[in-house]
């Protein structure tokens, strides 16, 4: 399994980001999706997931509204799009998926925002 973000960087408050993370090394389109963020000295934390067709999505309350999850099953590709960017959202962004018995992560990326 191998799972590569990218897309983030650094961005002004109100602005947006769309990471995007490859998928491969296992069936993509048969497996639920998740996106997670660590802030600086915090938790990692759940931020959205997606349903293994796409049919459901379920978000943070701090990103609902602001933050929409999205797949690409014939590309094998997750993308979590960023609106209304917020300093608090500064954080790395990993994808995730949890093939039992374990939870596979990608490297991160780094979403900074700042002006």
């Amino acid at each position: 399994v191998q799972l590569v973000e990218s897309g983030g960087g650094l961005v002004q408050p109100g602005g947006s980001l769309r990471l995007s993370c490859a998928a491969s090394g296992f069936t993509f389109s048969n497996y639920d999706m998740r996106w997670y963020r660590q802030g600086p000295g915090k938790e990692r934390e759940l931020v959205a997931s997606i349903t293994s067709a796409g049919g459901s999505t379920n978000y943070a309350n701090s990103v609902k509204g602001r933050f929409t999850i999205s797949r690409d099953n014939a590309k094998n590709t997750l993308y979590l799009q960023m609106n209304s960017l917020k300093p608090e959202d500064t954080a790395v962004y990993y994808c995730s998926v949890r093939r039992v018995p374990y939870t596979y992560w990608g490297q991160g990326t780094q979403v900074t925002v700042s002006s």
